[in-house]
């Protein structure tokens, strides 16, 4: 009886186990990646630095518009006043009044300034590039991200079906062990260590559960979405195994986002050189405008008076002497260049270096996915060949929990090689730049 209860209640189990799995979501790969795309806070805070960039690529910005302006001033006032003429007359006045109003529009307009205008212009355009660069990078980190958990789940997920596997097989022992007590078989130490080493595996599988657990809200967290949404992850794990080497370093010199920033920096380096450069060239600027202006006052020779009218003209100055400090800009300003070559040949180093040793991690791991592969298939063989000695009797219960142990454990380094490979396979096309979207 004890015996066919210990079997049901496995059967409920694990029945129980394939409604719940049956019942949540399914969340593919690119179903996760799409979410983090649209919810994921950094690519968002990213996508607006983006938007700020490419509003400051304006002609308004770079100085090439005129600046219009219009004004208006009143001025008022009450005074006790005396005025003595030439001619010895004096006049005197309490509280009186003057006032005087002027408005108008003007125009102020830069029309050249050393070509400082059209470098400031370029170099707005590279910042907009720098920031798309920075928006790649961002999106790539967390595409990486996302394959990383998504991936860590899935092995964790066969992780989880390979203990389920070896409940099975100690519930199994157990009752094989209860009947042979049964009949005088066996010893009870014989079914004391098959209810140990069972209660051992559930306490096993109970941690791959809590870790499992975690491991998908972490999931949700890089996807930014309700941390507490069940689902579950396809069962596949497939590494690619036609990556090579020369074709990654390719698309990384054109494709990796920092590398990519680094040449820009460059280039924004040189436009600031432009426009410091400017500052020998002469700058003209040309005015105009259009003005109103009336006073008014209680005591003097003119009592009221008006004018409207335009008034125009340019000025043109040129910087003469400033204390060197044209030189010294401009020789700060080559050095911060030679800086951006000496970053970028930088960042071809690591970048190769980067690549070399995950690819050489790359194809250790390759290696050891088919070994395990391979060791997986023999301790399944022997576990098999073992379960029917046990039955039999011919084999003790030590031999026999030793095979099971070796399944569980070539099962997990299995699925702990794939894995590990695809972590290889992901940060080698994250440093190409070519994960995909």
């Amino acid at each position: 009886m004890t015996n066919t209860k210990i079997l049901f209640r496995s059967l409920i189990l694990i029945f129980f186990c394939i409604l719940n799995t049956q019942a949540q979501e399914v969340l593919t790969l690119e179903s996760a990646i799409k979410i983090a795309l649209e919810n994921n806070y950094e690519i968002k805070i990213a996508a607006n630095n983006l938007k700020i960039e490419k509003t400051n690529v304006a002609v308004g910005n770079a100085g090439m518009l005129p600046t219009v302006t219009a004004s208006v001033v009143d001025n008022n006032s009450v005074q006790n006043s005396s005025q003595t003429r030439q001619d010895g007359a004096e006049t005197k006045l309490d509280n009186a009044k003057n006032n005087s109003l002027s408005y108008g529009v003007g125009l102020n307009w830069t029309i050249f300034d050393g070509f400082r205008m059209f470098a400031r212009m370029n170099q707005l355009k590279e910042l907009q590039k720098l920031g798309e660069a920075q928006l790649k990078l961002t999106l790539i980190t967390k595409i990486s991200d996302v394959n990383a958990a998504y991936y860590d789940l899935v092995q964790q997920q066969q992780q989880l079906a390979a203990l389920d596997t070896t409940i099975v097989i100690s519930n199994q022992r157990l009752i094989l062990a209860q009947n042979r007590f049964t009949i005088g078989k066996a010893s009870k130490l014989e079914v004391l260590n098959a209810q140990v080493d069972l209660n051992t595996d559930q306490v096993a599988l109970l941690r791959q559960k809590e870790l499992y657990a975690n491991s998908k809200i972490l999931l949700n967290q890089i996807m930014a979405r309700d941390l507490k949404i069940n689902f579950k992850v396809i069962d596949v794990l497939a590494v690619d195994r036609l990556l090579f080497l020369p074709e990654l370093t390719v698309l990384a010199e054109k494709q990796n986002p920092q590398l990519e920033a680094q040449v820009i920096n460059k280039r924004v380096a040189e436009l600031q050189l432009k426009q410091i450069k400017a500052g020998r060239y002469p700058t003209i600027r040309v005015n105009t405008a259009y003005n109103f202006s009336e006073s008014q006052s209680s005591l003097g020779f003119v009592t009221q008076s008006q004018s409207r009218g335009f008034n125009y003209g340019f000025t043109a100055t040129l910087n003469l002497f400033d204390g060197f400090s044209q030189n010294r800009n401009e020789k700060i300003a080559k050095i911060q260049i030679e800086n951006s070559k000496i970053s970028i040949q930088q960042q071809n180093l690591i970048l190769n270096a980067q690549l070399a040793t995950s690819y050489q991690t790359y194809l250790t791991n390759l290696e050891l996915i088919t070994l395990e592969e391979k060791n997986q298939a023999i301790a399944q063989q022997n576990l098999t060949i073992t379960l029917d000695k046990f039955r039999i009797g011919t084999i003790t219960t030590l031999e026999f929990r030793t095979a099971q142990l070796n399944y569980v454990n070539a099962k997990v380094r299995y699925s702990n090689a794939q894995f590990q490979g695809k972590l290889s396979e992901i940060a080698l096309r994250e440093l190409a730049g070519n994960l995909i979207f």
